[in-house]
């Protein structure tokens, strides 16, 4: 697992977390970063709720981004089709998103996804912070992140070989650093520096995609939720 430095605790209630709230989804898929070092001081329980909805939604964008969803991870995701809109633009986008994952199955959102993400040469989008930042992949925001990762404690998976700066791995990242109870400050500063300077593009793209049909209610729901974010993480404590 991985240490967890001495900081500040997350605490937070400026911020109306309402919209985020449906029961955690977790969908199972091997993961792409792993966490090195010692067991965790902090665990799920001493977590506050709104960080558990929070690292929910990043489990979610990061198992819907790392490979096509099965049947199972589907059915999960429809049951966001139940969230009261009310108006509320992420709400709105998670319960779009679970209406099409609904409507959707496995095998046509797995031709989505190979079209998107993979292709003959390339996909349509290229989801990694390098390219986004620099036209070019492995560029210095790679590097950057690697360093702020080994700071950090985290380390790609033995198994993976896509770049750490791909969007389902930054996902993660955010999701254990909040399962783990890193500061508020810590979790602002890895997503303002590493995330929040591209992630708004990339999902606009993925929204607007030639080749998507669910996944452009995947795109909408990350933009929603990146707004979210920008907010959550600036907001006074």
């Amino acid at each position: 697992m991985i240490t967890q430095r001495q900081s500040d605790s997350i605490s937070s209630d400026a911020i109306e977390t309402d919209s985020i709230k449906s029961d955690p989804i977790e969908i199972e898929q091997e993961s792409m970063v792993e966490q090195r070092g010692v067991e965790p001081i902090a665990t799920i329980d001493d977590v506050a709720e709104e960080q558990l909805y929070r690292s929910s939604v990043y489990k979610v964008l990061a198992g819907l981004l790392r490979t096509a969803p099965d049947n199972n991870a589907l059915e999960q995701v429809s049951a966001f089709a139940a969230i009261e809109q009310e108006g509320d633009e992420l709400a709105l986008a998670m319960s779009m998103l679970g209406l099409s994952a609904k409507a959707s199955d496995a095998n046509s959102v797995d031709d989505e996804f190979h079209a998107l993400f993979i292709g003959l040469g390339r996909g349509e989008l290229m989801p990694y912070a390098s390219w986004y930042l620099t036209g070019f992949l492995m560029e210095k925001p790679l590097s950057a992140l690697r360093d702020e990762l080994a700071a950090l404690g985290f380390e790609r998976s033995e198994n993976v070989h896509e770049p750490e700066d791909h969007i389902a791995a930054l996902c993660e990242v955010m999701a254990m650093m909040i399962d783990e109870g890193y500061a508020l400050h810590q979790q602002a500063n890895f997503f303002t520096t590493h995330m929040s300077n591209w992630l708004n593009h990339f999902f606009t793209d993925l929204s607007q995609a030639d080749s998507a049909i669910f996944y452009r209610s995947v795109g909408r729901f990350g933009q929603a939720f990146s707004t979210f974010e920008k907010q959550y993480l600036t907001m006074p404590v």
